[in-house]
Order: C-alpha cells, then structure tokens, then sequence
C-alpha cells in the first residue's frame, strides 16, 4: 500500500488539494438528498436560461461599441462555440471572441482551455492570472461589482499569428478560470434550488509577434468587462 507521504511527494501539493476540495463540494452537496431522501445528481434544477445560452452559440453575442463581421459555430474539441470576429467601432482594433455556453443541466466545465490550446497548437507566454471588476446592470443585483479572475498571455502559433488571451468561465455573479470555482458556486445554488449556468469565454487580441502582451491589457481588461457585462445582462 502506498503512504500518504509517499503520495504527497508523487504529486503537485495544489493537485491534492484540488482533490481533496472537489470531494467534500461533492459531501456537501450529498448532505440534503441523503437526509430528504432526493438525491440532487439525479433531478437537478432546471437551467431557466437553456435557450438563451443556446442562442448565444448560434448567433453570438452583442457588445456596446463593438460590431460583428462573422460569426459562426466552430467545432473545438468536444464542443461547438460561437466564432465572432468583432471590430471596435471608430477604430481598426479588432478581436476573436470565442464563447461555449452550458447546453445542459449535467453539462460541466472541464477540459476547455486544453482543447482551444490544442487546436492552434499555441507556443504560451508571459502568463498570467488576470482580475477585473464589472458593475452589474440588472435592477435586482443593486449595481454590484462582479469580481472575475482570468488567465493572460501571449499565444503564439505555427504560421507566425501572435495573440493575446484572455479566458475564463463566466456566471451571473462572477468568473474564473478554473472550473473548481464555477463547481463551488454551482453547488451552493443547488442548495436553494437554483443552478449558476456557465460560459467558456476566450478572447483573442492581434499583437506584434514577440511583443510584451502587458502593452495589450488595458483592451484586453476592457473587452472583458464588456463581454461579462452583456452575458451577466442576456443569456446568465
């Protein structure tokens, strides 16, 4: 039988700890099926705004001050996302907005960032993690911040396209880049029958190849902002 300290030094101390956080969520959450005898992993709240996020897939999303020249669905790995091309209006900025909503009630984020990665077959660089604030639009929520903390760098591929990214799982009230997060979030809400529905979002800004992707952050942060704002207002 293997030792506990043998286990610790064959893996990452964070990995166990993610480990070990996704099984008492998952404790947690068994607490109130197993004493109302109605087990939560089988009848699962219903997702309000199921067609909603399916229409975003479909048609994309609008954003203030920005216009679309395409947009179609695009099959990445297991998924299929909106594809957008957008421009900044009065200028020629422009930006690949990537977005793969939640289609269904056992549908979880997991492997997203893998598979974006995979098929561009992206060189990484300078990264690192990214927070930015929103204000809430919605009457209800009383002009709350919501905190989102995503990942940033600079992905280069094989015919010499340079791009800064920026990414993260997007809800009603908030954003990370890790699906452990959107997990905890989910399960609380479960506890008042209620579920927090998700979007992959990934935003890919032109950059001069090899250049610092710091020189690109105040659009990036700015894009974000407005990305989850009009997730927050539509489809979450």
């Amino acid at each position: 039988m293997i030792s506990f300290a043998k286990f610790f030094k064959e893996h990452q101390f964070s990995q166990v700890i993610a480990l070990l956080l996704l099984l008492l969520l998952l404790f947690i959450g068994a607490i109130p099926g197993y004493l109302t005898g109605r087990w939560e992993w089988r009848e699962l709240p219903r997702l309000t705004s199921l067609q909603e996020l399916k229409h975003l897939r479909q048609k994309g999303l609008i954003l203030p001050g920005w216009q679309t020249i395409e947009q179609r669905e695009q099959q990445i790995g297991e998924g299929k996302w909106s594809y957008q091309l957008i421009q900044k209006k009065g200028n020629k900025t422009k930006a690949i907005l990537l977005l793969l909503p939640q289609t269904g009630a056992r549908d979880q984020p997991l492997v997203e960032w893998t598979e974006i990665n995979s098929l561009w077959q992206w060189q990484i660089a300078q990264f690192r993690s990214a927070d930015f604030t929103v204000k809430s639009q919605r009457a209800e929520s009383n002009a709350a911040e919501t905190k989102v903390q995503a990942r940033f760098f600079r992905a280069s591929t094989k015919n010499q396209q340079t791009f800064a990214v920026l990414q993260w799982y997007a809800w009603s009230n908030g954003g990370h880049s890790s699906p452990l997060s959107w997990f905890a979030v989910d399960q609380a809400a479960q506890w008042h029958r209620k579920r927090a529905p998700w979007v992959a979002v990934s935003i890919l800004i032109p950059m001069e190849p090899l250049g610092q992707v710091e020189t690109t952050w105040n659009e990036a942060k700015s894009l974000g902002q407005t990305v989850q704002a009009a997730l927050i207002a539509g489809p979450l």
